[in-house]
């Protein structure tokens, strides 16, 4: 049970760097990777909010 909360922890971290690597680790290149390039291209605050939602849902 820990090890998922830490795995959850390392993903948050990941979105906050680099918000499509922590989108794509979780999901692949699926539409929910696109949009969150698309968004950290757009603005690097629209990617992280999106990426971090993305993951915590």
């Amino acid at each position: 049970m820990p090890r998922e909360g830490t795995a959850k922890c390392i993903d948050i971290l990941l979105a906050i760097i680099l918000p499509p690597l922590g989108v794509f680790l979780k999901f692949g290149c699926k539409v929910e990777f696109w949009i969150c390039l698309l968004l950290t291209l757009l603005g690097y605050i629209p990617g992280i909010i999106y990426a971090v939602y993305i993951i915590l849902k």
